[in-house]
């Protein structure tokens, strides 16, 4: 395992540059418009799962393909600056709603990690997509392990784990580390009296760092959180508590056989860098942990550009 540690505040990551300039100006005229050309064969549509669910996904760009799962209770939208950034930079980036989520059907079963993986097979397998790399957010981060624990890299040639779940965030007997079960319980006694304002303090709070002396995270940000979050399906959003918090990521860890990158802050308050990242990186044959100090849970909105920037490094060591 190798590390890197950067700052939270260096959008440019020593590229000679920022994040504004690679998207306005060093990349984005030509990008932009073969982005734009490829929508005429890739918009957005439903893929159907053998039990009759509809999985809705949005596909933009063209190139090898990205495929990017979401956390909880978010759907595919909360992958949109990383989305369109990597089809500007000549990748397909495929993002899908989970089951129960945003536009997907909220089904009363299935909302566990199983039938999630099962379902991200599906859209994989109905887009035909192969030599994909495989990001996963949060709980998305579960979901990516899953599917690799059950549907093997045959079509994956890279996978990144962003501030997600893995290993086990449980504590068990056999995993002494873990975050206590009461911690869940109260989330989900959260949702069953008040999710609505559930998510408004998740998002105000904790999952951006909003609570952290300085932080400036904008309204639009907190309230596209709450906004997606009413998006899915109660049922659906209580059980997925369950799902993302007591499933044992660890075998389907093992089961990874390609180039991983581990992307964590380190003070996630929603997945502790210890628990969730840190101990991925260790378990993961020859993984590669990068940590963004003083960073938050919710990276893809308040580092959006250090991580799309770093993404984009991953997959060009493939292409390369």
């Amino acid at each position: 395992m190798t590390t890197c540690a950067r700052s939270s505040g260096s959008s440019g990551c020593g590229r000679g540059g920022s994040y504004a300039r690679v998207c306005t100006t060093d990349y984005a005229p030509r990008g932009i418009r073969r982005w734009a050309r490829s929508q005429h064969d890739h918009h957005m549509g439903f893929v159907n799962t053998a039990d009759g669910a509809e999985i809705y996904y949005k596909d933009w760009g063209s190139g090898r393909p990205v495929v990017l799962a979401h956390g909880w209770p978010l759907n595919s939208d909360s992958w949109e600056a990383q989305q369109l950034f990597l089809a500007a930079n000549g990748y397909r980036a495929i993002a899908h709603d989970r089951r129960g989520h945003g536009r997907s059907t909220q089904t009363w079963d299935g909302n566990e990690m199983d039938t999630y993986a099962d379902d991200l097979a599906a859209v994989i397998d109905a887009l035909d997509l192969r030599d994909i790399t495989l990001v996963g957010f949060s709980t998305g981060g579960g979901e990516v392990a899953r599917y690799v624990g059950r549907h093997g890299t045959s079509r994956v040639a890279q996978v990144v784990l962003v501030s997600a779940v893995p290993p086990f965030m449980l504590l068990t007997p056999d995993n002494p580390g873990g975050v206590p079960v009461e911690v869940f319980d109260g989330i989900r006694a959260g949702s069953l009296a008040d999710r609505s304002q559930q998510y408004q303090d998740l998002a105000d709070g904790p999952f951006f760092g909003n609570n952290r002396p300085g932080a400036d995270v904008s309204q639009g940000i907190r309230d596209a959180f709450w906004r997606q979050g009413l998006q899915a399906g109660h049922r659906n959003a209580y059980e997925c508590i369950a799902a993302f918090s007591a499933t044992d990521f660890r075998p389907d860890l093992d089961a990874i056989d390609v180039p991983t990158l581990v992307i964590h802050g380190d003070d996630d308050q929603v997945v502790p860098f210890a628990v969730g990242g840190q101990a991925s990186a260790a378990r993961i044959k020859n993984a590669r942990l990068s940590v963004y100090a003083g960073a938050p849970h919710g990276i893809t909105d308040t580092h959006k550009e250090q991580l799309s920037l770093d993404l984009l490094d991953f997959l060009k060591e493939h292409d390369a």
